[in-house]
């Protein structure tokens, strides 16, 4: 079984993120520098305090089909809000729950109320496809031991 916390040590420990006053337009451009599809809204006194979520599909529902501007839209007008969140001993069978249940790709990390960590489904599916390449393994080497 393989934990939040076991996924957070293979990845980077910068978060990137972004403010609710910030424009629509900054945040798109933080996304494409960093090839990322989501960003946490954070408090911009506590970077710590979780907000909300923008991400690309915040941008396309409720920007482009609406007709507004990314330069004259502020991150706080296009976030989910409230941040569905998972804590550092959760697994990655609860992340994948969640993810699917709650149609979304990205998961805060929260540890004694600061956001410590963030998520992906590509990350959840390359855990899990790891967990089953190593049950595959254990499985082919039972029964080659139990034909000798």
């Amino acid at each position: 079984m393989t934990f939040v916390r076991q996924l957070l040590q293979g990845k980077p420990a910068e978060v990137w993120r972004v403010g609710p006053r910030d424009m629509a337009y900054k945040a798109l451009e933080l996304m494409a520098e960093k090839n990322i599809g989501a960003l946490p809204v954070v408090d911009a006194e506590n970077r710590d305090t979780l907000l909300g979520m923008f991400s690309e599909r915040d941008y396309a529902r409720k920007v482009i089909l609406k007709g507004k501007s990314s330069h004259a839209t502020t991150v706080s007008e296009l976030m989910s809000s409230p941040v569905t969140t998972i804590g550092p001993d959760d697994t990655i069978e609860t992340c994948m729950e969640l993810m699917t249940t709650r149609h979304i790709r990205h998961l805060p990390v929260i540890d004694n109320g600061q956001m410590i960590g963030l998520v992906s489904i590509g990350d959840v599916l390359n855990a899990l496809v790891s967990q089953q390449q190593v049950l595959i393994k254990d499985l082919e080497n039972y029964i080659v031991g139990a034909r000798s």
